[in-house]
């Protein structure tokens, strides 16, 4: 199906985010016909994401188009938003309206947060995956995962492999396939040592004890969320 009409796509960005897990699905969603691409903060200063690269945003959360595909990248800046009222009630507002709700790496925990994945299959980064059970979700270890409107993609580099799957469904197979040449996306791992269930144990305990103290304060804030979305939604049923 191609597209005649103008499609709103929007990436949060936020302090400390990994930015592969943006930069990734916008060197495709830039390539889509038709297509504006937002970078949505709240206020326009360049942030900084984990690695020290400045981001610029074009447009605020007040100020961003009401969006066909929002998109929540993940990294370890995703901690604080589970605690910002604001950026969730953005979240939400924008997810609740949109054509497609997608999430790279650990933004699907933000889209739990926000109340958007109870119900729903997701995955994220292997090192998360359980706690989306939090947020109402049906974990699902997989690269990409397509629930209904939900398309949520594992770790780092499957921004990538989610974003050409979504070109697909917002306009045909060929666009898509011309837009992965485009890319010259041809992956080849040198080591394949990409998941758990193809790395050796003594390197799987090595990134789980290097991650260790951001996942365990990723852990808690998550539970926080969950707490608090679980007392919003108790409220409303009264």
């Amino acid at each position: 199906m191609s597209r005649s009409s103008q499609l709103e796509i929007g990436l949060l960005l936020f302090p400390k985010l990994t930015q592969l897990d943006l930069a990734g699905p916008m060197e495709v969603f830039t390539r889509i016909p038709n297509t504006n691409v937002h970078l949505v903060w709240k206020e326009l200063e360049p942030i900084e994401s984990d690695c020290g690269l400045k981001l610029q945003p074009t447009t605020t959360l007040a100020e961003c188009p009401a969006l066909q595909v929002l998109c929540v990248p993940g990294g370890p800046g995703q901690v604080a938003l589970m605690d910002d009222d604001t950026v969730l009630a953005w979240v939400r507002q924008q997810g609740e309206q949109a054509e497609y709700v997608t999430s790279v790496c650990t933004g699907a925990l933000i889209l739990g947060a926000a109340g958007l994945l109870h119900g729903f299959h997701a995955t994220t980064h292997w090192a998360s995956l359980s706690l989306l059970q939090l947020f109402g979700a049906m974990p699902e270890d997989t690269r990409i995962c397509i629930d209904g409107n939900r398309i949520t993609a594992g770790g780092v580099t499957s921004g990538l492999d989610f974003a050409l799957r979504l070109a697909a469904m917002l306009t045909d197979e060929e666009t898509a396939a011309a837009i992965e040449l485009s890319l010259e996306y041809v992956p080849q791992p040198p080591f394949g040592t990409g998941h758990p269930d193809r790395a050796p144990q003594h390197v799987t305990e090595r990134v789980k004890n290097r991650m260790a103290p951001l996942l365990q304060r990723r852990e808690e804030a998550c539970r926080r969320a969950a707490a608090k979305l679980d007392q919003a939604q108790a409220s409303q049923a009264r």
